[in-house]
């Protein structure tokens, strides 16, 4: 579903992404984690084109990013992102947040967009919140009402990009609750996050980052069982995240 090709990026003279190359396959569950500063979320970010690459290149579901005759928005329309900080629209209420791309970007007469929204709405368990004003809303709420929009795009790929790293820690486990019955369900996700006990129970992959590169992509049950086989630089980080 998803091919990372040898991708390189840079910031002026420094290089944020170094020669990255992965693989995501059609239902598969990969979490992307690392230290601050490693490139994960810019990795996450080029998958859809919010941030450009100078090497390499990007295919999802056989469509090249790089090639001139994609259309960037109507690709990003199926590769739904979930950002750290919800990115609502403050002015605009729920439904409407719900239905705006859907008309701007698919064409979706109102009406039909509506009925999609709300049923995305409902899915998450807001549905009686539609016609409130993301002001109104607690964090994780604002959070799931981000999926709920994403999905309401009918995607077949999802990013989340640090998507519980804003919220108060009560907040965290209904959008963690949310993202495993999306991979229940079988959606193709890339998923960057601090949460190792999500990590490990429903990613199918692991890739670690560190300095812009990929330094591990490995099955889950090998990251976490098999420490040993594991780069000193991933040792390092798995001993302080998990020794509380």
């Amino acid at each position: 579903m998803i091919q990372i090709n040898n991708i390189g990026k840079w910031y002026g003279n420094f290089q944020v992404l170094d020669g990255c190359t992965t693989r995501v396959r059609k239902g598969e569950v990969v979490v992307v984690c690392g230290p601050s500063g490693s490139g994960k979320s810019t990795l996450i970010k080029t998958v859809n084109a919010l941030e450009p690459i100078q090497q390499g290149d990007i295919v999802i579901d056989g469509i090249a990013i790089s090639d001139r005759k994609t259309r960037l928005p109507r690709l990003r329309a199926q590769v739904g992102m979930v950002f750290q900080h919800f990115e609502l629209f403050p002015h605009l209420n729920v439904t409407e947040n719900l239905t705006l791309a859907q008309v701007k970007v698919l064409g979706r007469d109102t009406g039909e967009a509506r009925e999609r929204g709300l049923r995305m709405l409902d899915r998450v368990g807001l549905l009686a919140h539609k016609d409130k004003f993301p002001g109104q809303l607690s964090g994780g709420q604002q959070q799931r009402v981000a999926i709920a929009r994403a999905l309401a795009m009918d995607p077949i790929v999802m990013l989340f990009d640090e998507p519980t790293s804003a919220l108060d820690p009560e907040m965290v486990g209904e959008v963690l609750d949310v993202m495993v019955q999306l991979a229940d369900e079988g959606m193709t996700m890339m998923c960057v996050t601090h949460e190792m006990g999500f990590a490990k129970r429903v990613s199918d992959r692991v890739i670690f980052m560190d300095q812009g590169k990929i330094v591990e992509d490995c099955p889950t049950t090998d990251f976490f069982g098999e420490s040993e086989a594991r780069s000193p630089r991933a040792k390092e980080f798995l001993s302080k995240i998990l020794q509380h």
